[in-house]
């Protein structure tokens, strides 16, 4: 969809929501004098800035390709594996999954964390070791006890030194793990832990994975 047809969505939202002509809506619209939220206050996993820096393209640009796809009928792994293909990338990537969850919010179609299977958080972490480490770390048992002493991570598959996936011991839930070379010998590990029961059950497991990738980081660049 062209960027003129974008904007004219926008006025007519815009119309929709204030009772404004469409010459007045315009208007406001093209002086920029605030900002416009096409998804009516909608959490979304970052700003229209920061997704059209990472993907080029905007929120409503990715939300209007996703609504001719027929993204609104699909599963939240379909349309994972539509943007991946998209954007010639992994479906656990980042890009990957905050369009594909901010799509469900904005369309009503999820609550925050909510999947197809269950519920579900994200977590990651910025450890200035190379990626090659950073996976060895997660990977290898005894490694991974410094910093994860009281979880059991059964490996299911994967790629080395770019993503694996694990089985969290015998609860049913999955933990997906994504890691991502940067400069100056840096890098990221993106967590996802899957199955999870409900709200509650995945603002307990988000706090959990956030200390203990904090504790990876410090043990790797002690």
């Amino acid at each position: 969809m062209t960027e003129q047809k974008s904007f004219k969505r926008l006025v007519r939202a815009r119309m929709a929501k204030t009772g404004e002509s469409y010459t007045a809506a315009r208007a406001i619209l093209l002086r920029a004098d605030e900002p416009v939220q096409p998804t009516n206050g909608v959490r979304l996993a970052t700003s229209d800035e920061k997704i059209r820096e990472r993907t080029g393209r905007g929120w409503e640009e990715w939300f209007e390709l996703l609504d001719e796809w027929g993204a609104a009928g699909r599963t939240h792994r379909e349309v994972a594996r539509w943007l991946a293909a998209q954007q010639q990338l992994d479906p656990l990537a980042w890009n990957v999954q905050a369009i594909a969850a901010s799509y469900e919010r904005a369309r009503g179609l999820r609550v925050v964390g909510e999947k197809d299977d269950g519920f579900a958080i994200t977590a990651s972490k910025t450890v200035a070791v190379p990626v090659e480490r950073l996976y060895q770390a997660v990977l290898d048992e005894a490694l991974r006890r410094r910093w994860l002493p009281d979880g059991e991570l059964l490996p299911r598959t994967a790629t080395a030194p770019r993503s694996a996936r694990f089985d969290w011991g015998a609860s049913g839930t999955r933990v997906n793990v994504t890691f991502l070379a940067k400069e100056g010998s840096k890098s990221t590990v993106a967590l996802e832990h899957r199955r999870l029961a409900d709200a509650d059950q995945a603002q307990r497991i988000k706090g959990y994975w956030r200390e203990r990738l904090t504790t990876l980081k410090d043990v790797l660049e002690q």
